[in-house]
């Protein structure tokens, strides 16, 4: 009578389902126009190789500018981008400025020859959200 009892628990907990468990992350995709900046001061501040976030800017490093709209979609300090037409991850290290709508700004160092010849695009970028960013959006 004992052996069927605990057959009968077994059973009943050991079909028990999981939890669902929540990501911790996803990779979402928006069309935006791209644009290339470089460090100088007609191109940025007085201060050309410091972001608004109070990163270095140093050549070679793959780095972006975002609109403030996509800061208020998700994107965040460090958020990592994946652009069309490039093979490296790149980071959010810079914020534009407020005029700009669905807009990126692709750093590209001291090269202004590179930049003027990206000059500017349509582009599909992929980018990585938080979990924090994916509560906020489900509420």
């Amino acid at each position: 009578m004992q052996i069927r009892f605990l057959l009968l628990f077994l059973i009943v907990t050991g079909c028990k389902k999981s939890p669902k468990e929540e990501p911790l992350e996803i990779w979402d995709s928006v069309t935006v126009i791209a644009s290339a900046y470089n460090s100088t001061v007609d191109q940025t501040s007085s201060r050309p190789h410091l972001t608004a976030f109070g990163d270095s800017l140093k050549p070679g490093m793959r780095y972006i500018a975002v609109s403030p709209d996509l800061l208020r979609k998700g994107f965040k300090h460090n958020t990592p981008v994946m652009i069309e037409g490039f093979d490296d991850v790149y980071l959010v290290k810079d914020k534009m400025h407020r005029k700009w709508r669905n807009h990126i700004d692709i750093y590209m160092g001291d090269d202004i020859e590179a930049a003027r010849e990206w000059g500017r695009r349509q582009v599909c970028i992929d980018y990585k959200l938080s979990k924090e960013t994916i509560k906020k959006a489900s509420k």
